[in-house]
């Protein structure tokens, strides 16, 4: 009797922007024949990943590739209560490009991970709205307000299991190819040099400004000449100061996790140069992600064996217009 083929998993961590990189592993690794059965994600990992499962990846790589600032923007409903984003605007937006029949129905194996917010309870999110399911695995506290769910709240994945290589598990995988985005945020691995094609900076402050203003040391009685303001120039923004905290806390935990429940394989694209917020800068980020696979293809192909690789057809059934405003769904 032949042995059995084994189960692929592909885990597709959380990472805010950075995870435009996941679309170019996935290109990557359909190069070289590899499909995965199962796809788990968590937060950004949770939306590339359904949308794949969905067999929907060319045109979210073509939508993400010509995504300027201005696009992330118009995106962005902003409320103020529980977070800064409701979110709609951006889920009805994917509405409008797929059919959401339900977890049950993707063409590959799907689920995501959540966070309940009153308990801090991680939740597999694995029936029911693709699209629900997303929206909670995405809500980043004080970004997006959470997502209510059978009289519970939800919010981002990411606080719990970082790279969801324990649901890949859950859901049957024998061989678990992981994404980590945050390995490089801190410590002797940041970078801080920015890549030759980076935007203006002033481009991704402009998005940040709409979100939360501009945040300045607090005016001076006095005219200035007194006070405790910090005004050096070496002296860390409010924004700087909680975004490396989140850095750092991703950073922990991930490796926490992982430690405990490894992958065989692990991706590693090298990121730390994209902020948060850096949506508009998905090209750089997918090319990232595909030259980090190809570096770890050497190592994903030994962990397969000799298991039966094919060069897959493209599901694809249908593209949207060059502005991706396609009004069908698939």
């Amino acid at each position: 009797m032949a042995p059995r083929k084994p189960r692929i998993g592909l885990a597709l961590g959380s990472g805010s922007a950075r995870g435009w990189s996941h679309i170019g592993v996935i290109r990557a690794l359909e190069r070289a024949g590899i499909v995965p059965d199962v796809v788990c994600g968590t937060s950004i990992g949770a939306l590339v990943g359904a949308t794949y499962a969905a067999g929907k990846l060319d045109w979210l790589h073509d939508w993400v590739s010509k995504l300027s600032w201005q696009g992330v923007v118009a995106m962005l409903d902003i409320r103020m209560g529980g977070g800064l984003i409701e979110g709609s605007r951006l889920m009805q937006f994917f509405r409008t490009h797929f059919d959401d029949q339900g977890i049950g129905k993707l063409p590959i194996g799907f689920a995501c991970v959540a966070t309940e917010l009153a308990t801090g309870r991680e939740v597999w999110m694995r029936e029911g709205s693709v699209i629900d399911a997303v929206r909670a695995s995405i809500a980043l506290p004080g970004l997006f307000t959470p997502f209510p769910s059978e009289g519970r709240l939800l919010v981002d994945g990411g606080l719990v299991n970082p790279v969801p290589v324990s649901l890949c598990r859950s859901l049957g995988a024998d061989i678990v190819i992981a994404v980590d985005l945050n390995w490089d945020l801190i410590g002797r691995h940041k970078r801080n040099a920015i890549t030759v094609d980076a935007p203006d900076p002033g481009q991704a402050a402009g998005i940040m400004s709409t979100l939360l203003g501009k945040l300045r040391p607090a005016e001076r009685k006095n005219g200035g000449k007194d006070g405790d303001a910090d005004d050096s120039p070496g002296a860390p923004s409010i924004l700087d100061v909680l975004s490396t905290s989140l850095n750092i806390m991703q950073v922990r935990i991930t490796h926490s996790r992982l430690a405990g429940e490894p992958a065989d394989a692990m991706i590693r694209p090298r990121l730390s140069h994209i902020a948060g917020m850096d949506y508009h800068r998905g090209a750089e980020a997918i090319a990232e992600g595909e030259r980090a696979t190809e570096l770890a293809m050497p190592m994903i192909l030994e962990q397969l064996g000799g298991a039966e690789i094919s060069v897959p057809a493209r599901r694809e059934v249908s593209r949207p217009d060059d502005q991706g405003q396609g009004q069908g769904q698939a």
